[in-house]
């Protein structure tokens, strides 16, 4: 357009028709009337087209700030999908902040949770892969800039609500699986060791560097990590704050699998699609036994949660099926039942 770069243009493009809606800043340059709404009716067009019909005109021009149109524009941060046939019972979480790269804010925690929510009470789930929509950057860790900004007491909110996010996201029935492409840093690695398993591509970054800022990892870290790699290599990676790259992740254990840079995300899902061919109920009743048996304090107790996991698929139609269909030598197909 010829206005001043200060000024913002948004361009809707329906199935039917595209729209160019400006909005003036406060620099007074003449707008055009045609095409300026004010924030109210620019909000009353959008759902007066979705809902069918035409919104009314605006009557006059009303200035919006360019960062009031970057906060209307804003996509959500965490994104639920649902794959379909061949790969139904698979969900992609996705995280949508590449700008900032995936830093996690208040905003992208609360909608992590409400996505955990979902999935916990969907019944056809089966596995969820964890990733990034944006390029080089699994997640970067706390947003730091908002974090400048609390009071002690909400810092302290803000961990303790991040902790619980990610044990409500470990504690899921069904496996979990982060994609890491780029770096998966503080939090971020956080989200990523609360998962089941972790792909790296050959670009992957992994470390907690709280150390540096003079604070601990707070969201699980020095928990998960040492039951993974071992108390002595986790203390020595928290300790220094040293990043390690995905070669190094696979040998201390830290990841299941270093692929060529970019096919993480292949590699996750083709792990996904062999875990769905499985009988969902053993899969979870397997998750549960192992969660739950590494936590008590002996074998003995350990393997009686293994019994009593196994108890549970006695009566179930899945067992008799997978018999039936080793006998007739075919593909079992399991209910979850």
């Amino acid at each position: 357009t010829d206005e001043p770069k200060c000024c913002s243009v948004l361009v809707l493009k329906w199935a039917d028709r595209t729209d160019s809606i400006a909005f003036n800043c406060s620099c007074h340059y003449p707008p055009r009337a045609s095409r300026m709404r004010s924030p109210r009716s620019f909000l009353a067009a959008v759902s007066g087209h979705l809902a069918g019909r035409q919104a009314p005109a605006a009557p006059g021009h009303h200035s919006l700030p360019v960062r009031t149109l970057q906060t209307l524009a804003q996509r959500e941060p965490v994104r639920l999908k649902k794959l379909s046939a061949p790969d139904t019972g698979i969900l992609e979480l996705t995280l949508e902040r590449p700008e900032v790269k995936n830093a996690i804010s208040w905003e992208l925690m609360t909608r992590l949770r409400g996505a955990i929510h979902k999935i916990e009470a969907d019944a056809t789930a089966k596995v969820v892969l964890v990733a990034s929509s944006g390029p080089g950057v699994f997640c970067a860790g706390a947003d730091l800039k908002e974090r400048r900004h609390m009071s002690s007491s909400h810092v302290k909110e803000y961990a303790n609500s991040l902790r619980s996010t990610f044990s409500y996201f470990e504690a899921l029935s069904i496996p979990t699986i982060a994609v890491i492409e780029g770096a998966a840093l503080g939090g971020g690695l956080e989200l990523a060791l609360s998962c089941d398993l972790r792909i790296c591509g050959e670009n992957a970054t992994l470390g907690l560097p709280e150390t540096g800022l003079a604070i601990i990892p707070g969201a699980g870290g020095t928990q998960r990590l040492p039951r993974i790699t071992g108390r002595s290599r986790a203390k020595e990676l928290i300790f220094t704050g040293r990043r390690c790259d995905a070669t190094e992740a696979v040998l201390m254990g830290l990841a299941n699998y270093c692929v060529p840079a970019g096919e993480a995300y292949g590699k996750a899902l083709e792990l996904a699609r062999e875990m769905t061919k499985k009988g969902p109920l053993g899969v979870r009743m397997a998750k549960k036994a192992i969660d739950q048996g590494m936590e008590v304090a002996d074998m003995r107790s350990a393997l009686a949660v293994e019994g009593e996991c196994y108890e549970q698929l006695l009566h179930t139609q899945d067992r008799l099926e997978g018999l039936a269909a080793f006998a007739d030598k075919r593909e079992p197909v399991y209910t979850g039942e």
